[in-house]
C-alpha cells in the first residue's frame, strides 16, 4: 500500500479485496474480443454486450465461444434489438442448448426497436416463453438516463425486480452519486444485490466517447471540462479507477448498502484493466 500512499480504512480494504477478486468483466462483441479474452482470468466471469452494429446473435455466438473457453458467461439480451418473438424463441433455445444460465437485459439503443421497446416488456416474454435463465440482471441509472425521466426509471426498478436476481449500475465517475442513488434506492425498498459499474483502465479519449454515447451526464462534463484534474486521474496507459474505489470503500463495506460486486467496462482494453486490477489487490494487502 506504500507505493500510492493509499488510505483507506480497514473495514473499507476488506470490504474492497473480495469485489476486486472477482469481478465481472464486460467485453464488446468486437475483432478484438478473443484476443482480449486471453487477459482474462480462469474462469472468470464475462458479460457479452449487445451491438445494435452487429446484432444479437453475435452476442449468443461470442458468448458460446467465452463458454467453450471455460468463462462463466452472462450474454446481454437487448429488448430493442430483438425482432421478434421468434427471435427471442431462438435466442433463449440457443442459450439453453448451451448450458448458459445466466442473462443481463438491458433495453438497448436499436432505433426503431423490433416488438420489444423495453427491458420489462422482453422479461415478460421471457417469462410467457419460459427458459432455463437462473441468474437475470438488469441496468441501474446513478445519474439518470439521457431520454428517461427519473421517475420512469424508479418505476422500471420496481416492475423489473420481481424477474431479476441483481442490478447493475451504469458507468460512473463520482462515489457521492453512486452511494447516494443507492441508499435512495434501499430507501424505496429496491433490495436487490447491487453490482457497481466501474471504468476499467482506458484511453480517455474513448472512455469519453463511450460516456456520451451511454449518457453519464455529470462524469462527462467532469472529465470534458476539469482538464486539470483529468490529468491527475489519468496516468499512462489511460484512465485508472483508484480514486473511485477508494471513495465507495467504506459504503461497499455497509451490508445495507447491499453491494455484491463490480462489473468493469474494460472497452475491450482487458490487458491493461488486468494489470491495474492486480496492482490495486496488492497495494490493498
Amino acid at each position: 500500500m506504500s507505493k500510492r500512499r493509499i488510505r483507506i480504512s480497514e473495514a473499507g480494504a476488506a470490504a474492497l479485496r473480495p469485489l476486486l477478486e472477482h469481478p465481472k468483466y464486460e467485453l464488446i462483441p468486437l475483432k478484438n474480443a478473443m484476443e482480449q479474452a486471453a487477459f482474462l482470468p480462469t474462469g472468470a466471469t464475462v458479460t457479452v454486450t449487445a451491438s445494435p452494429a452487429k446484432g444479437m446473435q453475435a452476442t449468443v455466438d461470442l458468448s458460446r465461444e467465452l463458454l467453450d473457453l471455460g468463462f462463466d458467461v452472462v450474454p446481454h439480451l437487448s429488448a430493442r434489438l430483438t425482432t421478434d418473438r421468434a427471435e427471442l424463441e431462438s435466442i433463449l433455445s440457443q442459450l439453453d442448448d448451451a448450458g448458459i444460465t445466466k442473462a443481463f437485459v438491458v433495453g438497448g439503443d436499436a432505433d426503431p426497436p423490433g416488438d420489444f421497446y423495453d427491458g420489462l416488456s422482453l422479461l415478460e416474454a421471457m417469462k410467457e416463453i419460459g427458459h432455463g435463465l437462473v441468474d437475470i440482471g438488469f441496468p441501474a441509472y446513478p445519474e439518470g438516463h439521457p431520454v428517461i425521466p427519473q421517475d420512469a426509471l424508479d418505476q422500471a426498478l420496481h416492475d423489473k425486480a420481481p424477474f431479476a436476481s441483481s442490478m447493475t449500475t451504469q458507468m460512473c465517475f463520482t462515489p457521492d452519486t453512486i452511494v447516494g442513488w443507492l441508499r435512495d434506492r434501499r430507501a424505496q425498498g429496491i433490495d436487490l444485490p447491487a453490482y457497481l459499474g466501474i471504468p476499467g483502465v482506458a484511453e480517455l479519449r474513448k472512455l469519453i466517447g463511450i460516456s456520451a454515447r451511454i449518457g453519464v451526464g455529470d462524469s462527462l462534463k467532469f472529465l470534458t471540462k476539469n482538464t486539470s484534474l483529468v490529468g491527475k486521474l489519468v496516468r499512462p496507459g489511460g484512465y485508472s479507477p483508484d480514486a473511485l474505489l477508494i471513495g465507495m470503500a467504506d459504503a461497499i463495506a455497509e451490508p445495507s448498502n447491499g453491494i455484491h460486486g463490480f462489473h468493469i467496462y474494460t472497452f475491450n482494453q482487458v490487458e491493461s484493466t488486468e494489470r491495474w486490477r492486480k496492482e490495486m489487490l496488492a497495494e490493498l494487502g
